[in-house]
């Protein structure tokens, strides 16, 4: 090939790849447009709400609740943790920030760790069973929250846990067992058997393979099943209001502080609230955010 055709080579590739770039341009301009105002759209009620929430009153009063605070201050924020009476007693969301604390923690750990459990045994200890016991136990993903809603209160009033922490608590471990087992399983089928056998030729068992092998590789998918535990039982109103009792926690708190003001409405404080009761399942998307994308691509979407 000589300098010269080598050169009108070139040149011809360099003007399809121009005209290439010039007839995609729009196309990519018109895809970050419509990513932008998604965007915008889904982040337009956290501005409200956080710009609300530290502004005072008289401000909101004047029908400006759109533009940004003219005065930054934490007053709105502070009564809702601290000062505002709800249900009869003051205080603010504060006792009911750990109410959910003591009913989340324990609840995400133990659905977790069974979850893992069950996925485990189902893909790599071949049960008699296994796969009618899978299948009944992923039926309770399509299962309404209201048609649990009577059998579970007789159970836990025929075990006198009604209206309890521990009621609580196991009610979230039963309802999320289908999702959690369904997510390691998809992740375990992908371990190769080769590394079980290993384990089993050294000597291990059901629960020490479990512990110092499975569990080591699942970490990414721990971190899914937590994060995505954690937020649905820290948002959870419907099961917190029917099984929680007195000592409800803080969603219930939050719905009680909002609907039980009359006359003016503290919207700074309702806001605040609102903030509050959202920011610890925002502090765990932003910690555990990696791993939850990392476990999101090694298997929680596989079949």
């Amino acid at each position: 090939m000589t300098a010269a055709n080598a050169d009108a080579r070139a040149t011809a590739a360099a003007m399809r790849g121009a005209r290439g770039v010039a007839w995609l341009r729009p196309a990519e301009l018109a895809r970050v447009a419509l990513l932008v105002l998604c965007a915008l759209y889904f982040l337009f009620p956290v501005y409200v709400l956080v710009t609300t929430a530290f502004k005072p009153m008289h401000e909101i009063r004047l029908g400006n609740m759109l533009l940004p605070p003219a005065a930054w201050t934490t007053e709105g924020v502070v009564k809702a943790w601290s000062d505002v009476c709800i249900g009869g007693r003051c205080g603010g969301l504060s006792p009911y920030f750990w109410n959910s604390v003591r009913i989340a923690v324990p609840a995400v750990v133990l659905s977790v760790l069974l979850g893992a459990l069950n996925g485990y045994a189902l893909t790599k200890w071949r049960l008699p069973g296994a796969h009618l016991f899978f299948g009944l136990l992923i039926a309770g993903n399509f299962l309404p929250y209201q048609m649990v809603l009577l059998p579970m209160a007789i159970t836990l009033s025929r075990l006198g846990l009604f209206g309890s922490y521990e009621g609580l608590i196991i009610v979230h471990v039963v309802y999320g067992l289908p999702i959690t087992t369904l997510l390691f399983r998809n992740f375990f089928l992908g371990v190769p058997d080769e590394i079980v056998k290993a384990a089993r030729i050294d000597g291990a068992g059901f629960f020490g393979l479990f512990i110092h092998v499975m569990l080591p590789i699942a970490v990414p998918m721990l971190a899914v099943a937590v994060v995505l535990q954690f937020t649905g039982i820290w948002n959870d109103f419907l099961f917190a209001l029917v099984f929680g009792g007195r000592d409800f926690p803080m969603t219930v708190a939050l719905n009680n502080l909002i609907n039980t003001q009359f006359g003016d409405k503290e919207y700074n404080v309702n806001m605040g609230g609102v903030l509050l009761t959202a920011l610890p399942t925002l502090m765990v998307y932003v910690f555990a955010g990696k791993w939850f994308m990392r476990g999101l691509a090694a298997g929680a979407v596989k079949g």
